[in-house]
């Protein structure tokens, strides 16, 4: 990315099932659903939104092999999409286990997602 414009942060949380690929995509529309960028156009090569780049970076706590990229790429809808995980994040008791939830234990895992946007 040569130019970047801005870099939003979000939190995603995943109580009950310990899906890292939960808690990423709610990480990622918590990082992107709080903005809006009308003037983005007016910056990108040929005004298109195809030519922008989006590079998304998650903290991952656990189970890094079983986070789903392309599940957490589709939450990005313009741009050439690039996803890095890196350990991080945390995981923390949820204090009870639902088997209805999907449970394996107690825990609740939490990524961090931070959305790079630029061309």
């Amino acid at each position: 990315m040569d130019k970047l414009m801005f870099v939003e942060i979000g939190m995603g949380i995943d109580l009950h099932g310990q899906n890292v690929t939960k808690a990423a995509v709610r990480a990622v529309q918590n990082a992107i659903h709080h903005n809006s960028m009308p003037g983005i156009r007016s910056v990108l090569p040929d005004g298109d939104l195809n030519n922008m780049k989006v590079n998304v970076r998650l903290a991952i706590p656990a189970d890094m092999e079983s986070l789903d990229v392309e599940t957490v790429r589709r939450e990005l809808p313009y741009g050439q999409v690039t996803v890095e995980v890196v350990p991080g994040g945390m995981v923390t008791t949820s204090g009870i286990v639902l088997p209805d939830k999907e449970d394996r234990n107690d825990l609740a895992y939490v990524v961090i997602a931070s959305v790079e946007v630029g061309y």
